[in-house]
């Protein structure tokens, strides 16, 4: 493969302008269907919804963290949209609005940020591997598990989600040159949300943009402007396409703002200014989305508010799963350590069962 078919377009790709009007950006790319706009918009209104609902129920207690994707919506619904129930999603502490657009229950979703255990579904199951706090550990995850299900003869890929943050550790490197290597089915898709904690993007990579990362591994690489939810679609739909076609890996940045504080613990007006904050809310994807659809009359205002009420029905939801006391099993601490429990860890079980006993 020549260099050239491996660099990012010269500028993010782009459907929708933040105005909402068209946009002559798109870089080939086919525009998805009116319907799968629809349903991206559908999910998009219900992301921030859940949102909006996970942050309050962190200050009423009833979870103990909520790391927000506020902004990122377009990122975190194309990122469900594109993949196929077979395929796998590898997820960040930071993509719970991706989780519930799969079709993961709110409760099972929210269950680590809770601090009930470290995951609450079935990642076999669902497709879906565990939320990851560590940055960049997913990706090797990924990597290793595209490839065992190349060398299984599934047609199936892994997406990994990342933040930017992420892009500097050594495990993000290691994965993508392992993936392009072995051509493992799997697409890297990066979060640009210009900060990692409190460290500004500038702070984090002297590249033009975290796509080129890709060039050096010999593998394929775009930018997509993250708040188009058009584009993000389409980029997404085409670097799946060329991984499950067993041509390699992709690498996707999508440029995006994180429009909260980092977590509920983090304050941050001490390193950005509330006007750069504004200037992206202006940026906002899933206003852009609307005015698009509106345009081009595949939206109507009764659709809308159809989607608003059934996404207050959803919080609702949100709300009775969390005020509800879960009921836990210290002793489930052991299970699914080793598939042979040793002997330190039926001593500790012993231990403990005694100690709940007494």
């Amino acid at each position: 493969m020549s260099s050239e078919t491996l660099l990012p377009s010269a500028t993010p790709v782009r459907f929708v302008a933040e105005d909402g009007s068209r946009a002559d950006e798109h870089g080939g790319y086919g525009e998805p269907t009116g319907d799968r706009l629809k349903e991206a918009y559908r999910l998009m209104v219900l992301g921030r919804r859940f949102d909006v609902q996970a942050t309050a129920l962190t200050k009423q207690g009833r979870l103990a963290v909520y790391p927000s994707s506020a902004g990122q919506e377009a990122c975190q619904v194309a990122a469900a949209l594109t993949l196929e129930t077979r395929d796998w999603l590898f997820p960040t502490y930071r993509d719970s609005v991706a989780l519930v657009a799969r079709g993961l229950k709110p409760g099972e979703v929210l269950t680590l940020l809770r601090g009930d255990a470290h995951c609450g579904y079935n990642p076999v199951e669902t497709r879906v591997a565990p939320q990851c706090t560590p940055l960049a550990t997913q990706t090797l995850h990924a990597a290793g598990l595209a490839h065992a299900m190349q060398r299984r003869g599934e047609d199936a890929v892994a997406l990994a989600l990342i933040g930017d943050g992420a892009t500097s550790e050594g495990d993000f490197h290691e994965a993508l040159n392992f993936a392009a290597v072995f051509k493992a089915p799997v697409v890297f898709f990066v979060q640009n949300n210009r900060f990692a904690i409190s460290v500004p993007f500038e702070k984090q990579s002297a590249a033009a943009a975290l796509a080129y990362k890709g060039v050096g591994y010999g593998m394929r690489s775009e930018q997509v402007d993250g708040n188009d939810a058009v584009a993000v679609l389409a980029v997404l739909d085409d670097a799946v396409k060329h991984a499950r076609e067993g041509k390699g890996p992709v690498l996707v940045e999508a440029h995006t703002y994180r429009i909260d504080a980092h977590t509920n613990a983090d304050d941050a007006t001490r390193y950005r200014d509330a006007e750069e904050v504004a200037k992206w809310r202006e940026a906002d994807p899933l206003k852009r989305l609307e005015t698009f659809l509106k345009s081009r009359n595949l939206l109507q205002d009764t659709e809308i508010e159809r989607f608003a009420a059934a996404a207050e029905v959803f919080a609702q939801s949100v709300r009775d799963t969390l005020n509800t006391e879960p009921e836990l099993d210290p002793l489930s601490l052991f299970d699914h350590v080793y598939a042979e429990p040793t002997p330190q860890l039926r001593r500790q079980r012993a231990a403990l069962e005694a100690e709940l006993e007494a």
